[in-house]
């Protein structure tokens, strides 16, 4: 599952200490890290092995053969996965809603992560089997799954300067006038903890939307992150005063627009999750080096809830044009 690295220390590194010179030269991985597989013998220089402290004089050939460790054990457990795209470096995966990303408090087994490593035995040796990024619960999409430790290091480094694109389907309390964004930051609510909230003292956290469709009392938006803070829009848009649909922390009681058809009474009472779903992502390849893009299509819950609302929104044009 893991590949090696080679690279020729650059001159400017000489008379530094091979730990350091290759800290620079990987910075996808830390020196401490470095050092651990320099000592177990994971790096050889021109085909030798060497100490962390040896000095280089620039021009070897260093290859790195990353050391995976186990970590804490998670039971596998066969649960079907919707792949998108996988290759030596990665998986993508369409998370439905109601899967629980990794065990938790509360949520101890039947996980993605359990599935993973049913599926794929190999990734226990990465931390949470590879998954780099997180969705909510009940919140639907694309998620992806390192498959090696540079494959890791990487993506979660570009996770980390804001250079994956994230994009989400969302339906909106209220009529949205205009798209715009949310730069406010969020932490864990002051009293209720299971709860986020804009706070001054919160992490940054910036979320841009625009209006795809307006119904009668209803928004469709899209969504797309520059962070990636926890129910950071699901939050945001609560605060913008346009919470989610079915949303059952961030949400509102259930909107009607006047005289709703019972289709779209029934479609809107029986959607018990925040409606909101990540329907594309776009990040460099951590082995390819090229721009790798995926797409999500809507669940069926999402089609139908949005087809309930434009049947309604027909349904008033036409009794209007009939007075």
């Amino acid at each position: 599952m893991t590949g090696f690295l080679e690279e020729r220390i650059p001159a400017q590194h000489r008379g530094q200490r091979l730990d350091r010179a290759l800290a620079a030269l990987f910075p996808d991985f830390s020196r401490s890290r470095l050092k651990v597989w320099i000592e177990a013998g994971r790096v050889l220089v021109d085909g030798s092995r060497s100490r962390p402290r040896d000095l280089v004089r620039g021009g070897e050939l260093v290859r790195v053969e990353p050391l995976e460790e186990q970590r804490v054990p998670v039971a596998p457990e066969a649960i079907a996965l919707d792949v998108i795209h996988e290759d030596e470096a990665l998986i993508v995966i369409a998370k439905p809603a109601g899967l629980v990303v990794h065990p938790g408090a509360g949520n101890p087994r039947a996980t993605l992560q359990n599935a993973l490593l049913a599926r794929e035995p190999g990734l226990a040796m990465l931390p949470r089997a590879g998954i780099v990024h997180r969705l909510d619960k009940d919140t639907s999409g694309l998620l992806v799954v390192a498959r090696t430790a540079l494959a890791h290091a990487r993506l979660t480094r570009a996770l980390a300067s804001h250079e994956v694109e994230r994009e989400y389907e969302a339906v909106a309390s209220g009529v949205m006038t205009a798209g715009g964004t949310v730069d406010a930051p969020i932490d864990r609510h002051p009293v209720d903890r299971l709860r986020m909230a804009v706070r001054a003292d919160g992490r940054e956290a910036v979320t841009h939307y625009r209006v795809r469709e307006r119904f009668r009392a209803h928004s469709h938006v899209g969504v797309r992150l520059e962070t990636g803070r926890t129910h950071q829009i699901r939050v945001h848009l609560a605060h913008a005063g346009y919470p989610l649909v079915g949303d059952p922390l961030y949400g509102r009681r259930l909107v009607l627009p006047p005289a709703a058809t019972p289709e779209l009474v029934a479609a809107l009472r029986s959607f018990r999750r925040q409606a909101l779903h990540a329907g594309r992502l776009a990040f460099v390849h951590p082995a390819s080096g090229a721009t790798a893009e995926f797409h999500a299509p809507l669940p069926a819950d999402f089609e139908d809830l949005l087809g309930a609302l434009r049947a309604d929104q027909r349904a008033a044009a036409a009794d209007a044009r009939s007075r």
